[in-house]
């Protein structure tokens, strides 16, 4: 029995009975570097809790579909996003459609974008108003065309007859 002083150990089967994972996984992570050595050699090596979170750690960010690598750098204390889960089929989402102008439409998923209601009409005015200068300045400045020929044509003026 063990108490709150005396830290627990864990064979590499109940470890594994633990953090429903393979041995050869839990294997190939203290391999790879993932997860802490553990303190002895062989079938006499035991795994401390620091290891059972290790573990944990690295089956949630692996179901969220993040890479082994990144999980690495996530384990050495780099600051952890919100992984994206990737849609399923039949999720529903809530997207906002802005039609800029014909042949221009913006798809925004606020809750992936992170918006609040109020930052999305922020943003949906500012859009705005950005097309609305381009196209002010389009009519303001337009350039007279030129005709540029293609190869192989003649550049002689045509005379009536």
């Amino acid at each position: 029995m063990t108490t709150e002083n005396t830290p627990q150990s864990f064979s590499l089967d109940e470890l594994c009975s633990l953090t429903d994972l393979p041995k050869r996984t839990v294997r190939y992570y203290v391999q790879i570097g993932l997860v802490d050595r553990p303190a002895g050699e062989t079938r006499a090596a035991t795994y401390s809790s620091v290891h059972l979170e290790q573990l944990l750690c690295v089956k949630k960010w692996t179901a969220a579909g993040v890479s082994l690598d990144r999980i690495r750098d996530l384990l050495l204390g780099e600051s952890a996003p919100v992984p994206t889960r990737p849609r399923a089929a039949g999720s529903i989402e809530v997207c906002s459609h802005l039609t800029v102008s014909d042949g221009i439409e913006l798809v925004i998923e606020p809750s992936r974008a992170g918006l609040s209601p109020e930052q999305l009409r922020n943003f949906v005015r500012a859009v705005m108003a950005a097309y609305g200068q381009i196209q002010a300045g389009a009519t303001e400045t337009k350039a007279p065309q030129t005709v540029v020929p293609t190869v192989g044509a003649t550049t002689k003026p045509r005379t009536k007859k």
